[in-house]
């Protein structure tokens, strides 16, 4: 008996032949598409900024350190306390957080590009970074960032009761709108912990870090950016909001997260003439700076390496904090220049050198920009911030 297959029919295979043919005609347009795509996604991946490793918890008690107070688990410092201190791996929101209507108002607008005389607008594409230049590690090279428009958003907390035409004390915050700094402030004023503060979040001009508006914006260690709020943002708010912004520069603070830390810094180190005080929380005072500057090659890394150590004292108070689990070489530069612990601290240790007024706050189970720790403790840092405002005398 013959086998099912020992003897094709006549003409099978001829078919055989031209369906193999078909299959591979078909096929190879489909196997062509894949390795296109495949190659794509391998040079996209190339550009793109690597995800975030996880950081490590430190040890607030690592040598090289800032010598500090352990609290309780649960506190905060006192509000008339300087030095350093130690946060517990509690984080509750204060009781001035509490999410009760606002008692002030807050009023909203928004900022193009096109009416800028200083932030015309860059862009970085997306999913792209840059390379570290191989004759510089300190240095990142960015091909991908190009002229951009944008917008942005500008949230003002005006307190209950403010009388047009008084001068009032106020805070410039990065990264706005900051809602918990406007509920912060209204139990704060409502108890007469602070003064009555007119609080102006800015939203930035969009992207992160190298080659972005943002880190153009926040990580430019220069005067560029208190000199944009001057005379661009704020003439904007006092028409807006009929109110009248006080020129004391003791009477006006600075405030952010990260960049917006570093930002907040720059503001006052540049600009003495008109801000005294800051806060920052996870402050970026690492290498971050883009397009690079020979005056200041390592960023906001040269406030800790030169800046505050080799200058006179400035009049700035400075409230400052950063988590156990805050950043670590979070891209590809390996300069030695990307430790947001190591630079918090040591941007403490230069402070108590020259006999500034500071609060420093390590957190203990605690990642960057920690919004727990924020809610536990912005209350008593805005305290601290105010401790020893006076108005001043007309």
């Amino acid at each position: 008996m013959s086998g099912l297959f020992s003897h094709p029919a006549p003409g099978q295979d001829t078919i055989r032949r031209s369906l193999k043919h078909e299959i591979l005609r078909m096929t190879f347009p489909a196997v062509l598409l894949c390795v296109v795509l495949t190659l794509t996604a391998c040079v996209n991946s190339a550009l793109a900024a690597p995800e975030r490793p996880t950081p490590p918890a430190r040890d607030p008690h690592s040598p090289g350190f800032v010598t500090a107070a352990e609290l309780p688990d649960g506190a905060v410092p006192a509000a008339d306390c300087n030095g350093n201190f130690i946060l517990g791996p509690t984080h509750h929101p204060a009781p001035a957080i509490a999410a009760n209507a606002l008692q002030g108002t807050v009023v909203e607008f928004t900022m193009s590009s096109a009416d800028s005389h200083r932030f015309p607008g860059i862009a970085r594409d997306p999913q792209t970074f840059g390379t570290p230049d191989p004759n510089d590690p300190a240095k990142l090279i960015v091909t991908t960032s190009h002229p951009a428009a944008y917008t942005r958003k500008v949230a003002v907390y005006v307190p209950k009761g403010y009388v047009p035409g008084t001068d009032a004390p106020f805070m410039v915050g990065a990264d706005g709108p900051d809602k918990l700094l406007f509920t912060a402030l209204d139990h704060l004023i409502a108890e007469k912990k602070v003064p009555a503060l007119i609080a102006i979040t800015i939203g930035n001009g969009s992207g992160d870090a190298q080659g972005s508006e943002r880190g153009l914006e926040y990580d430019t260690l220069s005067g560029l950016y208190a000199e944009f709020v001057e005379t661009e943002v704020l003439p904007l708010v006092k028409r807006k909001c009929e109110v009248t912004l006080s020129k004391d520069p003791d009477a006006r603070a600075t405030m952010g997260t990260s960049s917006g830390g570093s930002c907040a810094l720059s503001m006052a180190w540049y600009h003495p003439e008109l801000y005294h005080r800051v806060l920052a929380y996870s402050g970026t005072f690492v290498n971050q700076q883009w397009p690079p500057n020979p005056a200041t090659p390592h960023g906001a890394w040269g406030y800790h390496e030169h800046l505050i150590p080799e200058s006179p004292a400035k009049p700035i108070r400075i409230w400052l904090e950063v988590g156990d689990r805050d950043l670590l070489n979070p891209n590809v530069m390996r300069d030695g220049m990307h430790d947001w612990v190591l630079a918090n601290e040591n941007i403490a240790k230069v402070l108590a050198a020259k006999g500034y007024h500071y609060q420093f706050v390590f957190a203990r189970n605690a990642g960057h920009g920690d919004r727990g720790v924020k809610q536990q403790t912005l209350p008593e840092a805005l305290e601290w911030l105010w401790h020893d405002y006076q108005p001043a005398r007309k």
